[in-house]
């Protein structure tokens, strides 16, 4: 009875090994996004790339992959986009570093603030992998080149456009995608700086949407909850002002506000059309895209004189959307 029994101990033991292993292993791979590497395919190509976003599945970073993939194809690139499967500091750098590991002739990544950053991508630049920062930058860093907005610069046409489309005193709430992003806080600075000279505007609040939909419908209503006189919304990050609209009209609906939103994708330019969200912020993430896969190339022979690559920002309202070009589609 008793060899019985410690074989079925035994036995229940193993079981439970083995799926104690089965569950890391599952939750391991749902902690990141990696493409199917097939390195043949990657062989039969002139240089491999990684692409390595915010987040796995943000509409945002979806179009910057869009320009970069049909940019790689033209010019015979094979392109990895990896991203943690929700914004986390520590997983994209988990991911920088896999990516140097693998020997990438490049890497385009957004900037983080801190040490850990700055010291992988000076591990890439020992190794001979042009980093290029793109959405965010990291001047501190030795990063070949940054492509993207000029973030303090787009905060203070945010501002702006308050400036110039209200009249009389302003409460103005802010929601920002994460507030540890360098990007958000330059953009923060630039508003700050743009509304010195316009006294009878004030900021009311600042509250953090998560980079989501729902985080941002939350965030508008805890400001509107805290500040009912609020009489403008900033959304700092892209998907900020459709969050901000969805969740006013849940729980304010008759409420007038200003509302400012950053980006240009197809649901904020519909928001746009219908006079619910009245100006944006325009970047133009398919253009990043294709910019950072042409500055790699360039940085595969030789480095940049100039290695700030600002794409165009400029404010879009209802009455101007026929300025845009096809590239946010």
């Amino acid at each position: 009875m008793n060899v019985y029994r410690k074989r079925l101990i035994f036995l229940l033991a193993t079981i439970l090994f083995i799926v104690s292993c089965s569950v890391m292993l599952y939750f391991g791979y749902k902690t990141f996004y990696i493409e199917e590497n097939n390195n043949n395919a990657a062989d039969n190509y002139r240089y491999h790339f990684a692409l390595i976003a915010e987040e796995t599945e943000n509409a945002y970073w979806r179009l910057i992959e869009d320009g970069a993939k049909k940019a790689a194809r033209e010019k015979e690139i094979y392109l990895e986009y990896v991203a943690p499967k929700k914004a986390d500091n520590d997983q994209l750098l988990v991911l920088f570093d896999r990516m140097i590991a693998a020997k990438v002739d490049g890497i385009i990544i957004q900037g983080i603030e801190g040490n850990r950053f700055v010291d992988l991508v000076h591990k890439a630049i020992e190794r001979n992998i042009p980093v290029i920062t793109i959405d965010t930058d990291v001047k501190s860093s030795e990063r070949k080149a940054y492509v993207g907005t000029d973030n303090y610069y787009a905060g203070q046409l945010a501002a702006q456009t308050i400036i110039q489309h209200t009249q009389g005193e302003q409460r103005v709430g802010i929601v920002m995608g994460r507030l540890d992003a360098i990007n958000q806080k330059e953009r923060l600075a630039g508003f700050k700086e743009e509304i010195k000279n316009a006294p009878r505007i004030e900021i009311a609040d600042i509250k953090e949407s998560q980079i989501t939909k729902i985080g941002a419908a939350q965030a508008a209503y805890e400001i509107y909850k805290q500040h009912p006189s609020i009489t403008a919304l900033v959304g700092m990050s892209a998907l900020d002002g459709i969050g901000i609209v969805q969740g006013m009209q849940e729980v304010a609906p008759e409420k007038e506000l200003y509302i400012t939103s950053f980006d240009i994708l197809p649901e904020t330019v519909e928001y746009i059309k219908q006079g619910d969200i009245d100006a944006t912020i325009s970047q133009y993430p398919k253009q990043m895209g294709r910019t950072s896969i042409d500055t790699l190339i360039t940085l595969q022979n030789k480095d940049l004189l100039k290695n700030e690559k600002f794409i165009d920002t400029s404010i879009i309202t209802k009455g101007n959307l026929e300025k845009l070009s096809g590239d946010w589609k």
